[in-house]
């Protein structure tokens, strides 16, 4: 795949607040409210629809409507022209979408794609199976989210237990994990001064949280909703969450909804589209890899060092790093690895603060992490993060500004 005329028009990218699960959107439907919210963003970028030839939707969950995927998501966002697939990689589902865009571009099949990826793991589909070989003709159900976050079907383990078993294996103490917590949190601080400068670069806020037939607004939010505000000395009160573990509640993400879209194009039609024709923003390299059985939070670090080996970029030339993190496990353990500063990762903000809404989580943290480079000047950017299966995705972008 070449990746040299692959470029992300500055500023062409958008993320909804996140909220909690069973907050302000709770009861919309994500690939519809997904739509609504491309249109208007796409209206408000002057992005005129018709340049779009490709599109690629993320989401992770079942609901009404998504078996069409992609089409019918286009049909109600105003790009009913375009077609292209639904992806879906559990938490790596954004980067997956990213990644099915740049090929296609990089294949010579389209010129401008949009990727949007949306979930809402609040209100969970409950998934009948028929079995009519079951005893009294009974089949079998499934809590979609609630059963997959706790038990993994190769292993029967908890996601809490992955992080367990890496922490185990590095030495990582529940203290240091609190200390990265609070090291986050502080991070995520800086985003919300100035009235939310930092994240007003990318979202609109006020939010005006749409009603679940999307003709009116039923709420306003000025930004994320349901983040937890921690101390030292509250951490410090918390058990972990297994007996004899390490982990504790305070010290990972939790359920939360939203979406975000992406514009990838070819170079030409980025500096057509691009809101500051001074910056450029590169797509360099991807990687991917999986840990082995239970080891979830482990698997980045390899899907981190593929992506920069096909980028051909060396640890030591990272200006920005950027995580998924549903652990803080996973942070000290990447650092470690790659002799990165963990203090120095995920500025601000990152899913261990705002929440996991699954498939769009990843593509938020790609858009801050664009916009922490265009902060500095410009630079070579790295974000990776772990998935359900012991996965994990990586890419890495170059900034000129």
């Amino acid at each position: 795949m070449l990746l040299e005329s692959i470029e992300i028009p500055y500023g062409c990218y958008w993320s909804t607040p996140f909220a909690r699960w069973q907050g302000s959107f709770a009861n919309l439907p994500s690939l519809e409210f997904a739509a609504y919210i491309t249109g208007q963003e796409l209206a408000a970028r002057e992005i005129d629809p018709e340049m779009i030839d490709y599109g690629v939707l993320g989401m992770t969950r079942p609901e009404r409507g998504s078996f069409y995927g992609l089409p019918y998501f286009a049909g109600l966002a105003g790009v009913g022209h375009i077609a292209g697939p639904t992806v879906s990689q559990a938490c790596a589902t954004s980067v997956r979408a990213l990644l099915a865009a740049s090929q296609e571009l990089g294949s010579g099949m389209a010129n401008c794609a949009l990727a949007v990826a949306c979930d809402r793991t609040s209100n969970g589909p409950h998934i009948y199976y028929p079995n009519p070989q079951g005893a009294g003709g009974y089949g079998e159900s499934e809590d979609f989210i609630m059963d997959n976050m706790s038990c993994d079907p190769l292993g029967g383990h908890s996601m809490v237990q992955t992080a367990e078993n890496v922490a185990a294996k590095y030495q990582i103490s529940t203290s240091q994990q609190h200390d990265v917590v609070l090291r986050r949190e502080q991070q995520y601080a800086e985003a919300l001064s100035d009235e939310a400068g930092f994240q007003r670069r990318y979202m609109t806020l006020p939010f005006k949280v749409p009603h679940p037939r999307f003709h009116k607004s039923v709420a306003e939010l000025g930004g994320d909703e349901g983040v937890n505000r921690s101390t030292a000395e509250g951490l410090a009160e918390l058990k972990p969450v297994v007996e004899g573990g390490t982990v504790t509640y305070g010290a990972q993400t939790y359920p939360a909804d939203g979406n975000a879209g992406i514009v990838v194009t070819s170079t030409d039609l980025a500096h057509e589209l691009a809101r500051d024709k001074s910056v450029r923003i590169r797509v360099r390299g991807f990687g991917l890899s999986r840990a082995a059985l239970a080891f979830m939070p482990e698997a980045p670090i390899e899907a981190a060092q593929r992506a920069l080996n096909n980028a051909d970029v060396k640890v030591d030339a990272i200006d920005a790093v950027k995580t998924h993190n549903p652990f803080a496990v996973n942070d000290l353990v990447l650092a470690k690895a790659m002799g990165l500063d963990v203090n120095e990762m995920n500025n601000f903000g990152c899913s261990l603060v705002y929440g996991h809404p699954n498939g769009p989580t990843g593509l938020r943290g790609i858009i801050e992490l664009i916009e922490e480079l265009v902060l500095r000047g410009g630079g070579v950017g790295l974000f990776t993060g772990c998935a359900a299966g012991d996965t994990a995705m990586a890419v890495v972008l170059r900034v000129d500004a």
